[in-house]
């Protein structure tokens, strides 16, 4: 049997293994998340919270913005509190000073360590205690309880209408007055903030372990690290280690390929471009436009950390709140990023055959026309939604969901959805007589489409969610998405494409590529699909989920640690030869997504993904600095590159501007990495600390965040901004005097042409 065919097999059963264990254990998630019950009351039966408000205050947290305003459970942004952290730590102040004053006469924080520590172990058997009765749906909750949700409904709606006591603190939040016009609607929000706060501190069943594993830290109603926490800490670093050693030793005995005799003259230059491939450059366009407004609110809600309320004394926030500038920032990213690869595989596919299929450019045309009406659209539905101009159904389909990277309503998921369908349609057609054919490249072409395939119907676990879906379940379904669709087979897609193009230009002979790229996507995924666990250690998920995650999620850093071999061998290739200088900055490119899956995805992904670890950073900066350096870092400028090998087919004999793009590729990573190291990072480390020290509410609270140090450091993210800003406008400038500068060179032959002809005469 030959190594591609048992490399195929091994592709097969890491998949079918993978998703049948991440299907059995989403089927438990819905048989154990926590209970939402029919309704709350007290020992004499009176309602204090009914079910439906529960449900509908849901929706009514999403339509504002949901997880672009603060966090439920550590998932959302980072500006205002987590609201399940905050709501735990405020209603049990409100009940230790009330049974304090009433039995010493004085509050809490004034009595002796021995009447506190009396006082805190009667709270925790007051809240851990699970009274949830499954019979008749009910939990019952003592009367000062009930009166403690009184008095937060009062709190949060001061806060989130307007109060003007609580102006200044509605600026550290960066919450504009009235973002909830409704009181009824705001008793359903914070009935809602009640619930998720309820599963933090309320312990399972036959448990002594909450519905959400005792996150958030809390010690005063006992939410401590369980030992779980630390048995599969421990298992999840050794696992890593071994994990290490193994590809250490298989690329010690790996024999190294004889490198192809290389091509003369670029291969690209001789081969046919199409009339759809030609079409593919509107795409480029618009993600080079995307790009620069992408970055403007990237700004805007950066400055919204000092500024809550405004933007250098304009009043922004009354049209543009900080939960739509950073829905359109994370938005923007994911769209231009896949856009890009989209175009990229449009431009490849009929590349291979020479020729277009019929109606292949009508179809990329139309394709793009669906993208322009999906990210107008979208954008628009998000912000009547965030404003309270639409009804809780009507936002659902077409303005906010509220969940962070998949905020856009659901008729605009469908659309997107069909809009890849279509996508993988156009990259079929002209791939298909190829693969007849049964060339060399098969196998490579195959893997090529099986990843196209999978970046279309993986999107589709966005659409297993309904409006009023318990958020432990819908938040199983999303990290489907974020993880497997952004971070799974998007790379399995960028693994093939990056192959594909070292072959087409004879850097890479096709059978090294094939098994290459088979053994890297069973390497990845054999990690990377259960990985999908250990965003969701504290999302109401039985303990096996918690164990699964931090064993899977130790693996998939494990092929990041060789990575700079990649790094090494793409920058040899910048170099075998005089013709491969025009592709230089792609393959550079490519060197820094190596360099970033090392640092972003696998250093500073890895400092978080422990459960220990993430037991107290979750919901911080550190995920912030995680983020912004895998998903710019390594998708962003596989983007960037992809789209210098395309336009570079493109512009054949056009000379590029190298100090204009040298500028650019080295202004983004450099101020990338300064946005980090000077800015996120140390935030994030210092609010490590506090809720380690405190708990997770102190770390997150406008008392923590708003301290002279932590602002200076707010203010020096400004520096590693403007650099990396300033890089990206550099390369969106590039990418439109391309086509000035053909259009010069095109102007100026003709001119010649008339000269000549005007001589003759």
């Amino acid at each position: 049997m030959s190594k591609e065919k048992k490399l195929w097999i091994t592709f097969g059963l890491v998949m079918l293994v993978s998703f049948t264990v991440l299907g059995y254990y989403g089927f438990e998630i819905y048989q154990k998340a926590p209970p939402r019950p029919t309704n709350i009351v007290t020992p004499d039966g009176e309602i204090v919270v009914k079910g439906q408000d529960i449900l509908d205050g849901q929706n009514v947290w999403q339509s504002m913005g949901g997880q672009e305003v603060g966090s439920i459970w550590g998932h959302g942004a980072y500006t205002a509190p987590d609201w399940t952290a905050d709501w735990l730590h405020r209603e049990s102040l409100y009940i230790l000073n009330k049974w304090s004053e009433a039995e010493n006469g004085e509050r809490y924080e004034d009595l002796s360590s021995e009447k506190q520590a009396a006082l805190e172990r009667r709270l925790q058997e007051e809240l851990r205690n699970n009274t949830y009765d499954e019979a008749s749906g009910t939990i019952t909750i003592s009367e000062i309880r009930a009166e403690a949700i009184e008095n937060l409904n009062e709190y949060y709606k001061g806060l989130f209408m307007e109060n003007p006591e609580l102006d200044e603190l509605r600026n550290f939040y960066a919450i504009p007055k009235n973002s909830i016009k409704d009181e009824d609607r705001m008793r359903q929000m914070s009935n809602f903030f009640f619930w998720a706060s309820w599963a933090t501190v309320t312990e399972r069943p036959g448990s002594d372990v909450t519905y959400t594993h005792n996150w958030p830290p809390e010690d005063l109603v006992g939410n401590k690290p369980t030992g779980d926490l630390l048995i599969w800490t421990g298992f999840s670093i050794i696992l890593l280690l071994f994990g290490i050693g193994v590809m250490v030793f298989y690329h010690a005995k790996m024999k190294e390929e004889e490198t192809p005799e290389l091509p003369v003259e670029d291969p690209l230059m001789r081969q046919t471009i199409t009339p759809s491939m030609l079409a593919v450059k509107k795409y480029l366009w618009i993600v080079s436009a995307l790009i620069l407004v992408q970055v403007s609110f990237g700004v805007i809600t950066a400055h919204y950390g000092v500024e809550g309320d405004g933007f250098y004394g304009l009043d922004l926030a009354k049209i543009l709140p900080y939960s739509i500038s950073r829905t359109w920032h994370v938005q923007l990213g994911i769209l231009w990023i896949a856009t890009a690869w989209l175009a990229t595989g449009l431009y490849i596919a009929p590349a291979v055959s020479g020729r277009d299929p019929k109606f292949q450019k009508l179809g990329v045309n139309f394709l793009f026309i669906c993208l322009l009406i999906i990210v107008a659209g979208s954008m628009a539905g998000q912000w009547m939604g965030v404003m309270q101009k639409l009804g809780l159904a009507e936002n659902f389909w077409f303005g906010h969901q509220g969940y962070e990277y998949v905020d856009l309503g659901r008729f605009w998921q469908i659309f997107l959805l069909v809009g890849l369908f279509l996508w993988l349609a156009l990259m079929v057609r002209p791939l298909l007589p190829v693969l007849r054919k049964k060339t060399s490249e098969r196998n490579l072409l195959l893997m090529f489409l099986v990843s196209s395939a999978a970046i279309a119907l993986f999107y589709a676990a966005g659409l297993m969610w309904g409006r009023q879906t318990n958020l432990a379940i819908a938040e199983y379904w999303r990290w489907w998405v974020v993880h497997l669709w952004v971070e799974g087979f998007f790379e399995v897609f960028a693994t093939v494409v990056g192959a594909f193009l070292f072959v087409r230009l004879g850097l890479l002979r096709t059978k090294t590529a094939t098994l290459n790229v088979l053994l890297a996507t069973v390497i990845f995924l054999s990690g990377g699909i259960l990985g999908t666990f250990h965003h969701l250690y504290f999302s109401g998920t039985p303990t096996a989920v918690m164990a699964l995650g931090a064993t899977f999620s130790a693996l998939e850093v494990v092929p990041l640690v060789l990575i700079g071999i990649e790094a090494y061998e793409n920058y040899k290739l910048s170099k075998v030869t005089k013709w491969i200088q025009d592709y230089k900055w792609p393959i550079y490119c490519l060197v820094a997504v190596a360099f970033w899956n090392f640092l972003g995805a696998g250093i500073f992904g890895f400092i978080i993904n422990p459960p220990i670890a993430l037991y107290y950073m979750q919901g911080l900066n550190t995920t912030a600095v995680h983020a912004h350096t895998a998903l710019f870092g390594v998708y962003g400028m596989l983007g960037i590159g992809l789209m210098m090998f395309v336009l570079r087919s493109m512009y054949r004999k056009q000379v590029w501007n190298e100090k204009l793009l040298k500028f650019s590729f080295w202004s983004i990573n450099i101020g990338l990495i300064l946005m980090v190291l000077l800015s996120v990072l140390p935030i994030g480390l210092l609010q490590t600390v506090a809720s380690v020290n405190e708990g997770m509410w102190y770390a997150r609270s406008a008392e923590f965040m708003q301290q002279p140090g932590m602002d200076t450091l707010r203010w020096l993210r400004a520096v590693g901004d403007t650099i990396f800003a300033i890089g990206l406008v550099s390369f969106v400038w590039f990418v439109f005097s391309l086509n000035s500068k053909k259009k010069l060179a095109q102007e100026t032959r003709v001119k010649k042409e008339e000269k000549v002809l005007e001589e003759v005469e």
